[in-house]
């Protein structure tokens, strides 16, 4: 069984009347990536806060990394990262020196410092510009150097508020394969993000944040599946075909469509779900099935009554309050 990187159970935190978490529990499992989500003034930035010793709760058992939060928060920080929305590199340095900084204040000797650097380089593609003034660099380069110093202490619990804020979609897509490495050694990420597609793609289980409480929890086709509007669409080889599976579901609610020679068939798409109607026909007739289900921009929606701060191309207006803007950017011993 797979231990928990980060366990709450029952965290509180409120400003005078005004409570802001209100009993929120979590088990993280190790090496995977946790996201949370929510609309802005839900929690989900205290809840960074507490977790990376930035913030005291006012109730709450917390362990991070196998380490109490109340009774050791020095070997929270010890075992922890965090990357903020911004980057939080010395555009006056290059890239070995701004690693090799990040290396003295994690009090590391000179030839661990020199060894998880020239990997990290290696590793984040920035040999070629490793040199170089990061005033130089890309937005995505910038980011990827980011990310780099939050691993220079060998964090095993990252927490990545926002990371590709701001990053093009190439750009971003690349930050996702980095991100899914980590995993892939073992590391556990907790992932903010007003991007719901990223959450989508990088989250084995998301939970939704909503007026200090959780509303929802579960791997992204788990919560899609608890919204209604799902279907199972069956394209047929002919119109009696068509007319043949209609009649053999009768009595279900089904949307016929004669030119397409398609049947759209309300369900919440679980394989159950989808072997009950295949069952009841002859599916030789079947040419092709597809499932449509909600995605996550209709489970933020139907779950908090509001929409993401995204427009329909994925950017977050200037305007708009993000996610954490205020953390702190690294959390050292």
């Amino acid at each position: 069984m797979t231990s928990a990187a980060i366990s709450v159970v029952g965290l509180r935190k409120a400003y005078g009347e005004h409570r802001v978490l209100d009993g929120v529990d979590l088990s993280i499992p190790a090496g995977s990536v946790f996201s949370l989500l929510g609309p802005n003034g839900a929690g989900k930035t205290t809840t960074v806060k507490i977790l990376s010793t930035l913030l005291k709760a006012d109730e709450g058992q917390v362990t991070v990394a196998g380490h109490d939060l109340a009774s050791d928060p020095d070997g929270v920080r010890s075992s922890i990262g965090v990357t903020g929305q911004f980057s939080a590199v010395d555009p006056f340095l290059n890239a070995e020196e701004n690693l090799q900084l990040m290396g003295r204040l994690w009090h590391l000797d000179k030839k661990t410092v020199a060894e998880r650097c020239a990997r990290l380089i290696e590793q984040f593609d920035l040999v070629e510009a490793a040199r170089k003034p990061v005033m130089t660099y890309s937005g995505g380069m910038k980011r990827r150097l980011d990310l780099a110093m939050t691993l220079v202490g060998a964090p095993r619990v990252i927490f990545l508020d926002e990371p590709t804020t701001g990053l093009d979609p190439r750009v971003r897509r690349a930050m996702w394969d980095l991100l899914r490495d980590l995993v892939a050694d073992g590391v556990t990420l907790f992932l903010t993000t007003q991007y719901l597609e990223e959450a989508d793609q990088l989250a084995d289980e998301i939970a939704v944040l909503n007026g200090g409480r959780l509303v929802a929890q579960g791997t992204p086709e788990q919560l899609k599946r608890q919204i209604p509007g799902g279907s199972v669409d069956l394209q047929f080889t002919s119109v009696s075909a068509l007319a043949a599976a209609s009649a053999a579901l009768d009595g279900t609610p089904v949307t016929r469509d004669e030119d397409s020679l398609t049947l759209r068939i309300p369900s919440d798409g679980s394989a159950f779900a989808v072997q009950h109607i295949l069952s009841r026909l002859d599916t030789t007739t079947v040419a092709e099935l597809s499932l449509k289900t909600p995605d996550l921009d209709d489970v933020f929606l139907t779950l908090t009554g509001q929409t993401t701060d995204t427009d329909t191309h994925g950017n977050v207006p200037a305007s708009a309050g993000t996610v954490g803007a205020d953390t702190e950017k690294k959390v050292l011993v």
